[in-house]
């Protein structure tokens, strides 16, 4: 399993201090506002950051690192992706996964390996699956217990319930 994943993105400066805006990609956010440090990863530059200030906000919280001052500094970290350890990240519930996890598990139906799960897709209404079939064709599937079964992200496997989604 991955140790480290992207949990946030920051977004817009917001005041003039050089606070910006942090965009959950899981909707929880009481788990950042303990971090004291950050890595902010933009492009293929990754840096630590100390946190500095975090507060609650509508509809995202904010956050201002040490050495940002400025609404123009903080304009430089937009986009930035915030990478946590697995330990840093939001606790999840039963029946929840991390995305990353989930990233080349192998599909069964029944005993047969259909593919693997390429990426998961945030849609309107909920997550797709993208599985790569074994054929190299792709397909997306709802990720709902309608369509899958048993999922055991530490044995790499997924149960596909109905073949039919697939055509």
């Amino acid at each position: 399993m991955v140790e480290r994943f992207v949990t946030a993105l920051v977004g817009a400066p917001h005041g003039l201090q050089g606070f910006v805006k942090l965009h959950s990609l899981s909707g929880e956010t009481g788990h950042l506002f303990k971090l004291r440090r950050l890595t902010l990863r933009l492009g293929d530059r990754e840096q630590l950051w100390e946190v500095e200030a975090a507060e609650a906000a509508f509809p995202c919280p904010l956050v201002k690192f040490r050495g940002i001052d400025s609404p123009e500094a903080a304009k430089a970290l937009k986009g930035a992706e915030i990478l946590l350890n697995r330990e840093d990240a939001a606790p999840l519930r039963p029946g929840e996964y991390y995305i990353e996890d989930l990233k080349g598990i192998e599909v069964y139906a029944g005993a047969e390996i259909l593919g693997t799960i390429s990426a998961i897709l945030e849609g309107g209404g909920g997550s797709l699956v993208e599985l790569r079939l074994k054929t190299g064709d792709t397909r997306l599937v709802p990720f709902r217990d309608e369509f899958f079964g048993d999922v055991n992200v530490e044995g790499r496997r997924a149960e596909l319930l109905h073949r039919w989604i697939l055509e």
